[in-house]
């Protein structure tokens, strides 16, 4: 098995073979939490205009997601697990759009098979590559923006890579470790209420879920994330 990690929407561009779209903080876990609460269906999209006409044309849609972190316009959530985390969200359609993660999944055309990346479902992930035993294997992470490397999308690749090689890794010091990268810093800034301090565990809960999220186009220019239990 072959794995490589690369970076931002050039790595979303050139992924092939079994392709993991990681982003921490916070996209693929808070769709996690989400899928968890009952959504019967989510869609990532990479285009804000397209979230709107998804809402026109199907107005008992939810729109959740963000633009520089904070909530877009009109929108009913904003990209924070603790915002959703207990939020009965039954039967709901959720379409999700962020300005890293789901355009990684709108970017990465080239993949034979597209998930998401968190640490909240990180075992699952395991067990789905493991089962699957692809050739190759595809870790990109998002960053900031989908432009500036973001140091927790690297280490959870990283911890995804070491684990599949078979190499022990001390998930309390990645936690020690993450709270001290810029881009938890958000986490702890009591002016930044759009990104509560809580999202910092949400967003590091171990394998808090059994399931992975299967990107899969629709044809509108969204992807359906499929929960799929592993």
């Amino acid at each position: 098995m072959e794995i490589s990690i690369s970076q931002l929407l050039v790595g979303a561009r050139e992924a092939r073979g079994l392709t993991v779209i990681i982003d921490v903080f916070r996209a693929f876990s808070t769709a996690c939490y989400v899928s968890a609460n009952g959504a019967s269906e989510i869609r990532a999209v990479g285009e804000l205009e397209l979230a709107y006409r998804l809402r026109h044309q199907n107005p008992e849609f939810l729109l959740m997601g963000e633009r520089e972190g904070i909530k877009c316009e009109g929108f009913d959530f904003g990209n924070s697990p603790a915002e959703i985390e207990n939020i009965d969200l039954t039967g709901k359609s959720v379409v999700h759009t962020t300005s890293a993660g789901t355009q990684g999944i709108a970017n990465a055309l080239g993949a034979d098979e597209v998930i998401t990346g968190s640490f909240t479902n990180a075992d699952a992930i395991l067990r789905y590559i493991s089962r699957k035993h692809p050739e190759r294997v595809s870790l990109v992470c998002m960053g900031q923006g989908a432009l500036i490397p973001a140091e927790e999308d690297t280490v959870c690749a990283e911890y995804l890579r070491d684990r599949l090689q078979g190499i022990t890794t001390d998930f309390t010091l990645i936690q020690k470790h993450l709270r001290g990268v810029i881009g938890a810093q958000k986490f702890f800034d009591p002016e930044k209420a759009w990104a509560p301090e809580r999202d910092f565990d949400l967003c590091l809960s171990l394998s808090r879920f059994d399931f992975v999220l299967k990107a899969e186009p629709v044809g509108d220019g969204s992807h359906r994330l499929i929960h799929v239990p592993v």
